[in-house]
């Protein structure tokens, strides 16, 4: 490629990975030639700052039309923009709980690893939101990955983080095997990496040798990528990864990640798959015949996620199964394919961006003040500090899916979705509905911790300027989007109303 043809690119549409990208490496050369005492919040700062002037240069795109560089391995479309806010306000809100952490145990020797490698796990998940090809889909999923892989275990003497980062790379490095054996049975039919080629090759697939290899690639795919969203039978990594690593890195596997993994599972699975025919002109889509196995994975996510969370006393155990419960509400929506799928995924993923990240902000400041994350430590938290019981009272309420709260509309989304399908889904339906109402329980336990239950210390708690910014605009927007759910359906329409024009 000539020197003409790159700069003939219009490289100003990948600004906000450009802005990441610099800022990792003036992180990287700050934080090696800064003396080793000196305090590594300053990084953070710089972090908080390079995401909020990513968000700002992303605005600017707003309503453009979708464009593509590097012969369409990288777009910027409405898919990808709409996916890279949840990413961006998820990575701020993140940052301001690292900032805070006060924890013991290895952190707070490698600050200053722990902001880069997270800037770079990011951009890992940026990449992939715009990605127009299998190549740098897998590119951006693998520099999620061995950044998540390290921050977990970024607490190199503390047992359980050791424990934990070694189950994940372990459990991830075997997915990552049978998601690329997956990708390459694409590429041998095809010839191409290209995700519209692919496309436009599969719709016309009349072969049935041809369309039983697709079917074995979309199981290897999907099975590699159901690590990823910790979806049943592929989630026994998540509990102790959770429990092992750092509040704040919890927070960012929990919500960042999971937003990343359902990027690339909408983007493989609907390029690839949605338009394959089964055999020969007239006939189905593909996906539409691999429903079953996707509802399987729903329903059995849900029921694991929830009734094993129950017998928890950790409390970020217990939100790693929830987390686990949650990743089945958002298969549902993908196993009924409704016209609505793109809104109800977004929006969901936007509730539960801020109803999680709100709660782990609490479990951070129960941490750094008890020391530990047992569920038995949130007793008398009202006594202690009513503000703050009442704050995560309203964002357990909202994961619970109340209604007048974020969690509840993104769940009705998805429950209307399996009705208005071509294909009701009364049972995944139904699953679901029971499996929220067995939620209602391990929540209200911590609940009944919080305001029934005597604190064992009364000491007043005190909490960082950062944890104040996250639960000030975690609760304010869990509350808003459940009350008025229109100000999302607006910015949707108005700026993202083409989300299927990462097929185009």
């Amino acid at each position: 490629m000539s020197l003409e043809e790159l700069l003939s690119y219009k490289w100003s549409i990948m600004t906000p990975e450009f802005i990441i990208v610099g800022v990792t490496a003036l992180l990287t050369i700050m934080d090696l030639f800064m003396p080793k005492k000196q305090d590594r919040r300053v990084l953070g700062w710089i972090s908080i700052l390079a995401v909020i002037a990513a968000m700002v240069s992303l605005t600017g795109f707003l309503g453009a039309p979708a464009e593509s560089i590097l012969e369409d391995t990288f777009r910027l479309d409405a898919f990808g923009k709409a996916f890279k806010f949840l990413l961006l306000a998820g990575a701020a809100l993140v940052l301001f709980l690292a900032v805070s952490y006060e924890g013991k145990g290895g952190l707070e020797i490698y600050r200053g690893e722990f902001y880069y490698l997270f800037l770079t796990g990011l951009l890992g998940g940026m990449i992939m939101t715009s990605s127009g090809d299998l190549i740098t889909l897998f590119i951006g999923l693998e520099l999620l990955s061995i950044s998540s892989y390290i921050l977990a275990g970024i607490r190199k003497h503390n047992l359980h983080s050791n424990e934990s980062a070694m189950k994940y790379v372990v459990n991830g490095s075997i997915a990552t095997a049978i998601t690329l054996f997956g990708m390459s049975y694409v590429y041998g039919l095809t010839g191409t990496t290209n995700l519209i080629t692919i496309a436009g090759r599969l719709s016309g697939l009349a072969d049935a040798q041809h369309a039983y290899l697709l079917g074995i690639a979309f199981l290897m795919i999907f099975v590699g990528l159901s690590f990823k969203l910790a979806a049943a039978p592929f989630h026994m990594w998540a509990p102790d990864v959770y429990q092992g690593a750092p509040t704040p890195v919890t927070a960012f596997l929990s919500v960042v990640s999971k937003t990343a993994g359902f990027v690339i599972v909408i983007r493989i699975l609907l390029s690839v798959f949605g338009l394959a025919a089964t055999e020969g002109p007239g006939s189905i889509p593909i996906l539409y015949n691999m429903q079953d196995y996707i509802a399987v994975v729903a329903g059995a996510t849900m029921i694991i996620g929830n009734v094993v969370a129950l017998r928890q006393s950790n409390i970020k155990r217990m939100f790693a199964y929830s987390s686990i419960a949650h990743a089945g509400y958002l298969l549902v929506a993908l196993t009924t394919m409704s016209s609505n799928l793109f809104y109800s995924v977004w929006f969901y993923l936007l509730a539960y961006l801020f109803m999680n990240l709100g709660a782990f902000a609490v479990i951070q400041v129960v941490e750094a003040e008890t020391g530990s994350t047992k569920i038995a430590d949130f007793a008398g938290l009202y006594r202690r500090s009513p503000w703050l019981a009442v704050i995560m009272g309203i964002l357990l309420v909202a994961l619970a899916g109340f209604p007048g709260t974020a969690g509840f509309i993104g769940k009705l989304n998805i429950f209307v979705g399996a009705f208005v399908s071509q294909e009701p889904h009364y049972v995944l339906a139904s699953v679901m509905i029971a499996t929220t109402v067995v939620s209602y329980f391990y929540y209200f336990g911590v609940m009944t911790q919080m305001f029934f239950r005597p604190a064992a210390d009364d000491s007043k708690l005190k909490v960082p300027a950062g944890i104040v910014v996250v639960l000030v605009v975690t609760v304010v927007a869990s509350v808003l989007f459940g009350v008025m759910p229109n100000i999302a359906v607006d910015f949707v329409n108005n700026n993202f109303n083409q989300f299927m024009d990462f097929l185009q």
